[in-house]
């Protein structure tokens, strides 16, 4: 006599109308990719810009400013990428029940 649970031989499988969501999204990955992107860029450009400054003694450097604006538009692309994860962070948790639309 076989040891068999009841109902073994149901199949339990997803429905094809119930899409598997992935964690993080694909939306979230490629925000935090950027934003991940834009930390090292913003790291090496105050390394370059503290080099600057202080191998040329507080003269006003036109060097240094470049850096600056470049740095203050990386700040600004980052706040667009986290409010980008923030839409999909949110889209995820409405596809998964947590919250409401």
């Amino acid at each position: 006599m076989m040891n068999k649970k009841p109902y073994s031989h149901i199949l339990y499988e997803p429905q094809a109308c119930c899409e598997q969501i992935e964690i993080p999204t694909k939306d979230e990955l490629a925000a935090l990719n950027a934003m991940r992107d834009i930390k090292e860029q913003v790291r090496k450009l105050k390394k370059q810009r503290s080099y600057v400054l202080l191998s040329r003694e507080n003269e006003d450097s036109e060097e240094a400013e470049f850096l600056e604006r470049k740095i203050v538009q990386l700040k600004a692309d980052w706040k667009r990428w986290e409010e980008r994860h923030q839409t999909a962070v949110r889209e995820r948790m409405i596809l998964l029940g947590h919250i409401d639309p």
